[in-house]
Order: structure tokens, then sequence, then C-alpha cells
């Protein structure tokens, strides 16, 4: 039976990737010797990270005024990673709660300095974009979450402000065509859209640093990192690789706005099928439903039980809710093939037709 696989991460990878990546596995660029056993700091491997960083900055259209990392912890550790770096414990940033992983930085966040929360949608269930608030001029920065995961929302355009804006990427890193020279720092985790889990992108910008009086130890330095080419201790090699060869996908396949389109083309026929069937709830906003993740319900518990166990009998793979949230979630990341879509939704379809 072929898998569809729907899961939030670590997720579907472009199916390319994976045979290189098994191949490399084996015999790296015919070397003889597997990409897991290479020295982090040979020609070897110093190629590879170079082509991913090269690449990132391609994508995004970045210029030189940018540095890009590649580091160890993922995506939460840049929860306290960045407030280390940016900000004093006399100072305050700006922080928008739209979900688990923002409420998540904001609390982290304040073990460095002033929190205050200028965005939320707590007050809904997290189903909606709080997109209209003033940000401090005294705010050091502003900090956002560009896609929730858990709960199906999407940030589809950015505060305008003279605030260093930083957003958690994570989830639609890679996802479509943004202006990312209105961002000063953009971390992800590859898991999602970028690669396997085990490494997490950084990108800054070099003139926010090095403004505050703490000190940082020295693995925990942005700086230092970038004085050492990402290089500063022993990186996931294997992770990093396969981000490589993932961003080489992404380039060969059209960059960001093919991945934009398809994208746009993936979520418009999951939607407008949930929106057809009396039988699927969706709860967010329109103008804020993530192109990533979408969540939505069966009311009836007993029928949503029955639906999860339709997908796992048809190699649906990943589709139950998570677990604070429940009902179901279909994400949809790049590699996701537009075939495993028009898949789901033939099988809402026909489970609605039988339980209507």
């Amino acid at each position: 039976m072929k898998k569809h696989n729907f899961n939030s991460g670590p997720s579907i990878l472009p199916q390319e990737v994976v045979q290189q990546a098994a191949e490399a596995i084996i015999n790296f660029n015919n070397t003889g010797l597997s990409i897991l056993e290479i020295g982090h700091r040979t020609n070897w491997f110093i190629e590879v990270m170079e082509e991913a960083r090269n690449l990132v900055k391609e994508l995004m259209q970045l210029d030189d005024t940018y540095e890009v990392l590649f580091l160890h912890g993922g995506a939460t550790t840049q929860f306290m990673q960045v407030p280390m770096n940016l900000l004093d414990d006399n100072e305050m940033a700006a922080y928008c709660d739209n979900g688990i992983w923002g409420s998540k930085a904001i609390k982290e966040a304040s073990l460095f300095g002033k929190i205050e929360v200028v965005a939320s949608s707590k007050d809904k269930n997290y189903t909606y974009i709080n997109k209209n608030f003033p940000i401090p001029l005294s705010a050091k920065y502003v900090h956002l979450t560009s896609n929730n995961t858990v709960e199906g929302t999407q940030w589809h355009s950015f505060p305008k402000t003279t605030i260093p804006l930083i957003a958690d990427m994570s989830s639609d890193i890679f996802s479509r065509q943004l202006n990312f020279k209105e961002f000063s720092l953009i971390y992800a985790g590859a898991q999602k859209n970028m690669g396997a889990a085990g490494v997490n992108l950084l990108v800054v910008k070099k003139s926010i640093l090095g403004t505050i009086k703490r000190s940082i130890p020295i693995i925990m330095d942005y700086r230092k990192h970038i004085d050492a080419n990402s290089l500063l201790n022993t990186p996931p090699v294997f992770a990093v690789y396969v981000a490589m060869l993932t961003l080489r996908w992404i380039k060969k396949e059209g960059g960001l706005n093919e991945m934009e389109k398809r994208s746009k083309e993936r979520a418009n026929l999951l939607y407008n099928t949930i929106d057809s069937i009396p039988l699927f709830k969706c709860f967010i906003d329109k103008e804020d439903r993530s192109l990533m993740n979408a969540v939505f319900f069966i009311e009836n518990e007993t029928l949503l039980q029955s639906f999860l166990q339709e997908c796992t009998n048809n190699g649906m793979i990943g589709v139950k809710g998570y677990r604070t949230v429940g009902g179901v979630r279909v994400s949809m990341y790049n590699a996701l093939p537009m075939e495993s879509v028009i898949a789901f939704t033939d099988l809402m379809k026909s489970f609605a037709a039988k339980n209507s």
C-alpha cells in the first residue's frame, strides 16, 4: 500500500533526496567513506557546509550583511539563545503569542530581560492571527512565529517596523517567496521543509549583534559561530548534508516561487474540500489559515476516531491532531506530492458520503 506522509515533523522529504542521502551513507561522493564518518574539518565537508550556506542566501536573496549558520539544538534552543545574544536584563523585547511555540519562546526569553506581549490570539483559542497592534519603540526587537504548526495559523503579511523583526520560521521556511531583508534574524528547525531532524538554521543580520553587556558562553555566542563558519564545534554532519541536498532540490524545482505555487494548490484543494463538507469543521479565520498545516475537526468523537482509523487503513500517516488540540491535522510541506492531497480529499468525500 502506498503511504501518504502528512507528518508534521520530522516530515516528508523529496524521494531523490532520500535516495542521495542513502547512497552517501554507504559511499559519500565516491570517497569510499560514509557521510557519517568523514571529518567535519575536511574539505569534503567544508564544501557541503559552504554550499548549504550559499544556497540559503541565494534562495532568500540576501547579501553579505547577513550571515547563515547551521547550529545544534533545534529551534527550541533559539527560544533562549536569541534573547541571550540580543537582550540585556534591563531591556525589553516585544513578543507575539499566537500559539504553543510562541508561548514557549516568551517563557524562555523572560529569563534574560523584560518581555511585553504585544499581540495575542489566546482569547479565541489561537484560531486567528492578531495583526493590528502597536510595537513599542523602546523594544529591542519584536518576535513572532510565522507559522503555527499546532494551531494551523500563519502570518501572510508581516508587521512593518523599524524595530528588528525576528521570526521562528521552523514550519514554513523555504515554502514561499518573501522579502527576507525585512527580518533581522530568522531561525528554523530543518525537519519540516529543509531536511532531516538534527540541525537548526539561523540567518542573522550581523549589525544587530554585539550590543549587549552580558557575558555569553562561547558555544552560545552567535559571533563565535560566525567567526568559525558554523564549525565552532562538531556540527550535525549528516543533517547539514541532507539540508544541502534539500536546498539543491528546491532550487532545481524552481525556487521559492514554485514552492509557494505548489503549497497554495495543495492548501486550496484541502480547504475547499473541508468547507464543502458539513461533517468537517475548520475554525481558523480564513485569512489566517496555514498553507502548511491544516487543522480541522469532526465534532462527533466516535466519527472522528472512525475517520482517523480510515486514514490509517488507507496509508494516510500523521493526520491525528496535536495532543493539546485534537481533531485532524494535515501537514503539506514542500515535498508532499499533490497526489497525496488528492487521495486524502477523496477519502474525506467518501467517508462523509457514508456517514452523512
